[in-house]
């Protein structure tokens, strides 16, 4: 079942880079809501859901982004959440330019003692898992990561690290759902080796920690301090990796097999998993009969007509958060008649308007904007991936991002078979529908 915590739970504490005071408030929240953080800066607040797309480039930690604010160092708490099963929570971070989440002692202690404190509240909704069915594998360097078939109740992850003295070759296999992760997992700390010590400094990091307060390793052990578990260090390479694939956005269960993997190499899986699960879910929606929205229901929402009415069908509507529709591409379509007659080739703004017109669709959902169209305000980030010609079948996807009442921000796909055609981010502004 679904599982949020009971009731609201705060701590402080000092970021991990950035020696920054930070405030962390836990909150209960509802079915299907997932993980979301919040940040506050003043009078600026940013709702960053804990999902891959989200994810902002950074060395050695995980970090979320939505607009111009962001949510660092995340992996530990998301960990803890996953760790104890719990499924939909909001994390309010407060009191901190840097966004820095507090540190702890490098584990997810802290993360796992304010939740028992709050208490975890089992929902009254299944949860929706990720299975994995078919074998994918990522690569960065010498570093690999896979994702097997496994166990169909549960996620087992087998980790192989390696590094020089003290540690040597460590490996260790962990059943999430299964093993005790309160004490298996949960305090084991991050960790730097002696020799990355002076550079994170001279980059303006850790300034305010000391051996005693972080776990550094000198070729001879622990500096000022001592190991928790004879193989720590392979245990939060696990902890870390639990972390960063709950930005898949739900349980993950089956196999996974590492050699030195780390957060870039964890967020390229946790994408890879994601497009997977998609891909699958959007071809048996293809495979299902009937639909949500015809083309004379579309027609209700939409003013478009021939020749620019470009969504022919409607598949699904997940609340107001996803649509996915279909343009079926014919050599009828009378843009081919000049792009080009020898080679006909879709035109890419016309593939990017038929998202934007399953985004304005989707923004329709909410009971707020009956009656209200959406008007393109600005595109983002389009990218044209793969050619449409006569023959193909569209798939459009629209995912909202921010919904107001007055705009619409949805990031937006177009694929072929399992190839992406193109995509953007659409803005839009919500105005009254002019009578005709």
């Amino acid at each position: 079942m679904q599982r949020t915590i009971g009731k609201e739970v705060s701590f402080t504490g000092r970021g991990l880079f950035s020696g920054e005071p930070a405030s962390l408030t836990f909150t209960p929240a509802d079915i299907d809501a997932g993980i979301t953080f919040v940040r506050r800066l003043g009078e600026k607040v940013a709702t960053i859901p804990a999902l891959v797309h989200n994810v902002m480039k950074r060395p050695r930690r995980t970090c979320l982004k939505n607009g111009t604010l962001h949510i660092e160092t995340v992996e530990h708490c998301l960990a803890a959440l996953t760790g104890l099963g719990i499924t939909n929570a909001t994390v309010t971070v407060s009191d901190t330019t840097s966004g820095e989440l507090p540190m702890g002692d490098g584990s997810s202690n802290d993360f796992i003692a304010s939740i028992h404190d709050a208490g975890v509240v089992e929902q009254d909704a299944e949860i929706e898992p990720l299975i994995i069915k078919k074998p994918i594998q990522v690569n960065f360097g010498d570093a690999t990561l896979a994702a097997l078939p496994g166990p169909t109740d549960k996620l087992e992850i087998i980790y192989d690290f390696e590094a020089g003295p003290p540690i040597g070759r460590q490996v260790f296999a962990f059943h999430l759902g299964e093993d005790d992760f309160l004490k298996e997992l949960a305090p084991a700390r991050t960790f730097v080796f002696e020799k990355e010590v002076e550079e994170l400094r001279k980059r303006g990091f850790g300034g305010h920690l000391t051996t005693k307060d972080l776990l550094v390793i000198s070729p001879t052990g622990p500096i000022e301090n001592e190991f928790r578990f004879a193989d720590e260090c392979v245990r939060h390479k696990v902890l870390d990796m639990i972390g960063d694939l709950t930005l898949v956005g739900r349980p993950i269960f089956g196999r996974l097999v590492a050699h030195k993997s780390g957060h870039e190499l964890n967020h390229l899986m946790a994408r890879k998993l994601v497009e997977h699960a998609d891909t699958s879910w959007r071809n048996s929606l293809l495979a299902r009969e009937g639909a949500t929205l015809d083309i004379r229901k579309i027609q209700r929402i939409l003013p478009h007509r021939f020749p620019m009415l470009l969504v022919d069908r409607v598949l699904e509507i997940q609340n107001d958060t996803r649509a996915i529709g279909i343009k079926n591409v014919t050599n009828n379509d009378i843009f081919f008649q000049g792009h080009y007659p020898g080679a006909p080739i879709m035109p890419g703004v016309l593939i990017v308007e038929a998202l934007a017109q399953l985004g304005g669709i989707l923004l329709s959902q909410k009971l707020e904007h009956t009656g209200k169209l959406a008007v393109l305000l600005s595109m983002d980030k389009v990218k044209m991936r793969n050619p449409v010609v006569p023959g193909d079948q569209l798939i459009l996807e629209a995912v909202a991002v921010r919904v107001k009442s007055r705009t619409g921000h949805v990031r937006c796909k177009a694929f072929v078979l399992d190839k992406v055609a193109a995509e953007a981010e659409i803005k839009f502004m919500l105005v009254d529908a002019e009578p005709i």
